[in-house]
């Protein structure tokens, strides 16, 4: 396992305002009295006055030693826009960025092993084949027959802008690389723009354009072509993601392939925003790629055995930077532009999260790669196939505070993803030192035909040989037979040819001996450098066991402190866990806690509101009871009272002759009168309905103001008061006050009980009211 990103840096510039850092603190003033501080973590940091060669040789550097071992790298600057992530990327006359310096030490490092132009051809279907020498003479043949421009000198014009760039002076390349391999670069130049793959590299047809636009609804770049159209992304055989239909163009030197990214550079979409004068709108992609395969067993030609090509390349990215469209007050096409950018940076960061996501949890979420060209395109990287590196650029502006806070959370964030990362291919078994030695057989066999007589000054050997030998032979005298009886012309042909019979079975054995010496010669020469390999390959079996065991040391210690890192990853991963749950328990316990005593509260008030509601059941019974006793008593006595009267009027009617009216008894004296407990005729039907009265003040006539709110709600009981001739009013009146000398105000509101509580509040005098 290994990170994804291998480290992001940031360089602050006094003219860009990039930067790297380890630990960062980024701060912008609110008020006169407040500061917001945020603090990042990083793996390097570069200040303002940081020398481009310092920021290759953290960051490139290892991605270049990498390419030529045969593995991939992905290097791209992130940002927000105007930070100086171009500047970065391509550096400035007199100091070139990270991208010169790249082609510096690779062609510092293969030149003395680059193949001839066109023995590597690449396919389009992202591989690589090994042709004849034939095949790769004719089409060099066929590309130098084209015309260059050239100088009056005879060599190429080189762009005096694109020499100042690529100055580097540095001298930088690779010490361990193969010299049995033969190499091949080849670049493409590629930009993602409004999510289309455009390559750079296309020479479009020169057409007078007459409308704006073109096809695709893309603004024309130069105003006096018509752009390419956009490519496609296909997967190889190795599930590994390429442009379909790319131009890829072989270079031998880092003045010819930086003179092919400033062709390209002079393409991509720059616009003019108030944020910087000149802003990308696109992504731009540099791939270099490195086609490699080694010699055969002489050290003279390239094994042609496909699968002993290795083929690996280094894509550097200079990301459009995001930004905010209420900031640089984009429309039109520059608001769309800006759209796509937003959109494209969004789905990396989707990405990272969801590998993040996957790597913490144990989960298998879908990563969105096919969401944006930026993604899909660098697909394998982030599944493990080669190193990624990212250089986060930050802006110091006040301004820009929001974005570059969002940019290092992305940033810091990267860097705990890993992925598993693929292992080394497998060496051919050819002995090494191949190409040496084929060149010290060769120089050793020039210095002994040189002794012998052999070809100088680089004279073909089959000519010389064919001279000396032609020289020893005598002439042939004339053949022409003029005269039949001539009989001198034959014999001395004969003698002639019979010379040059013996002179040539003389050269024969001379031959045959200078064979048997060179074949002699060359057994002592193998003898001589069989020892010397024999001497060499102790030394270096000496060193291999040295190396063997550093290295095994290195292992040993480097297991421990993974082991030990895993240890204290786990300790604290369960440090946090217990914690956690130490803290649910806590909350669980305080809510549980809080349920009870809110159980127990409930549970007393429910108590008391049962009790409250008890006893007021039970003196609401008794005291219905009590008025229905009275109510039936009193329909006793009004029956009894019906009864007598009854009985009286019969008994005048049949004893006394005159009518006489009778007296009803007053109430007092049925009162008084003992209620007797008999056994009740029969009612009568037509006996008048009993008729409840409502209790009377006893005040009944003096002047009263009945002051009853519009809430009183009224009992329907004998109980009620009522007092006749009373002013009744819902609000509180001093004119009603006025014409009374006595108040009386019912008040009712809520028992504990839940029951309606009425109170009558009674004045002697007229009272002022609010």
């Amino acid at each position: 396992m290994q990170r994804l990103l291998q480290g992001n840096i940031i360089k602050l510039d006094n003219h860009t305002g990039v930067s790297f850092v380890l630990r960062i603190i980024t701060s912008i003033k609110d008020d006169v009295s407040s500061f917001l501080q945020t603090q990042y973590s990083f793996k390097e940091v570069f200040g303002t006055l940081v020398a481009q060669k310092k920021l290759f040789d953290v960051v490139a550097k290892p991605l270049v030693e990498d390419l030529i071992r045969g593995k991939n790298g992905l290097l791209f600057t992130y940002g927000v826009t105007g930070s100086g992530k171009t500047h970065t990327m391509t550096g400035s006359p007199g100091d070139g960025g990270l991208l010169p310096r790249c082609l510096d030490m690779i062609f510092n490092s293969i030149g003395p092993f680059q193949a001839k132009r066109f023995v590597f051809k690449l396919d389009d279907k992202n591989s690589v084949d090994v042709q004849c020498e034939v095949d790769a003479l004719l089409e060099r043949q066929k590309r130098d027959a084209m015309p260059v421009p050239k100088t009056p000198s005879g060599k190429r014009q080189i762009d005096p802008e694109i020499a100042d760039m690529i100055n580097v002076q540095d001298h930088c390349k690779v010490e361990e690389v193969d010299e049995d391999n033969v190499y091949s670069v080849f670049v493409s130049y590629i930009e993602i723009y409004n999510n289309y793959i455009y390559d750079l590299l296309e020479e479009a047809p020169f057409e007078p354009i007459k409308p704006k636009w073109n096809n695709c609804n893309t603004p024309l770049r130069n105003g006096d072509f018509i752009p390419p159209q956009s490519k496609i992304l296909r997967e190889d055989q190795n599930h590994n993601m390429y442009v379909m239909g790319c131009t890829e163009v072989e270079v031998k030197s880092t003045e010819e392939a930086f003179e092919v990214f400033w062709r390209g550079q002079k393409k991509r979409h720059i616009a003019n925003t108030q944020l910087n004068r000149e802003s990308s709108r696109s992504h731009s992609v540099f791939i270099i790629k490195l086609a490699q395969a080694p010699l055969d067993a002489d050290g003279d030609n390239v094994l042609q055995e496909k699968e002993q090509i290795i083929l690996s390349q280094l894509s550097l990215v200079d990301l459009a930077g995001s930004e905010r469209t209420n900031r640089t007050k984009a429309e039109g096409n520059r608001l769309r532009e800006a759209g796509n950018i937003n959109q494209s940076l969004m789905t990396l960061r989707t990405c990272i999260e969801v590998l993040r996501e996957n790597q913490m949890y144990g989960i298998n979420k879908m990563v969105p790669y096919r969401d944006s060209k930026l993604t899909h395109l660098f697909k394998n990287y982030f599944d493990g196939e080669g190193k990624v590196r990212m250089i986060v650029c930050v802006n110091p502006k006040a301004e820009d505070y929001e974005e570059s806070l969002q940019v290092m959370r992305f940033a810091e964030m990267t860097q705990e993803v890993e992925v598993m990362r693929p292992v080394d291919r497998p060496l051919c078994g050819l002995t090494p030192g191949r190409r040496f030695r084929n060149q010290a057989f060769q120089e050793e066999l020039s210095r002994k035909l040189e002794l012998r007589g052999g070809p100088i000054d680089g004279e073909p050997e089959e000519q010389c040989v064919l001279e000396t030998f032609l020289q020893n032979f005598p002439p042939l005298p004339a053949c022409e037979l003029l005269d039949i009886n001539d009989d001198q012309t034959l014999p001395k042909l004969i003698e002639v040819l019979e010379k040059r019979h013996k002179l040539r079975q003389m050269l024969s054995k001379e031959f045959s001996k200078a064979v048997l010496d060179l074949k002699a010669m060359l057994q002592e020469f193998d003898c001589s450098v069989a020892s010397k390999e024999n001497q060499i390959k102790v030394t270096l079996s000496d060193k291999e066991k040295t190396i063997a065991r550093q290295k095994t040391e290195i292992e040993r210690l480097e297991k421990k402190i993974k082991t030990l890192e895993y240890k204290i990853e786990i300790l604290e991963k369960t440090a946090t866990i217990y914690e956690e749950d130490k803290r649910n328990l806590q909350q669980e316990l305080e809510s549980k806690s809080q349920k009870l005593q809110r159980q127990a509260s409930d549970k007393r008030r429910l108590e008391a509101r049962f009790q409250g509601m008890v006893a007021e059941t039970t003196m609401k019974w008794e005291r219905e009871c009590e008025r229905r006793v009275a109510a039936k008593q009193l329909e006793m006595q009004n029956k009894l009272w019906v009864k007598d009267e009854k009985l009286k009027q019969l008994k005048a009617i049949v004893t006394e002759p005159k009518m006489e009216k009778p007296e009803r008894p007053s109430r007092e004296r049925d009162r008084e009168k003992p209620v007797q407990r008999s056994v009740s005729p029969s009612p009568v039907p037509n006996a008048p309905p009993v008729r409840l009265r409502h209790r009377r003040s006893r005040s009944a006539g003096e002047r009263w103001v009945d002051h009853k709110p519009p809430s009183n709600l009224p009992t329907e009981t004998v109980m009620q008061p009522h007092v006749p001739h009373a002013i009744t009013v819902a609000a509180a009146s001093e004119k009603a006050l006025a014409k009374c000398d006595k108040y009386m105000l019912t008040h009712q509101e809520l028992a504990s009980d839940g029951e309606i509580e009425t109170k009558l509040i009674k004045a002697k005098k007229a009272m002022n009211l609010p």
